[in-house]
């Protein structure tokens, strides 16, 4: 069975084909692309977007995305925008 090492860091860019480069806390800058659950549920990944990922211990260049965290700084109070169906005028 394989072994990875996970790790968490912040997308710095959004690359084509739902690929992103992300920073890890000590600076390092990894290429990573989102794994089968999150393109099947389709999460949205933006800059700035705080990620869980894993890494294979040969190669630490790449990662596989595998969880999206709750963004902290946005506030608690902000207003929910919905502009669906329900929307009112």
């Amino acid at each position: 069975m394989a072994e990875y090492i996970e790790v968490v860091g912040k997308i710095i860019s959004v690359l084509p084909g739902t690929m992103f480069r992300v920073e890890l806390p000590n600076k390092h800058v990894v290429l990573a692309h989102i794994s089968g659950k999150l393109r099947k549920n389709f999460i949205k990944l933006m800059i700035g977007d705080t990620v869980k990922m894993e890494m294979s211990p040969q190669d630490l260049q790449k990662a596989r995305i595998i969880f999206r965290m709750k963004n902290v700084e946005v506030p608690k109070n902000m207003p929910i925008r919905s502009f669906g169906p329900n929307r009112n005028r």
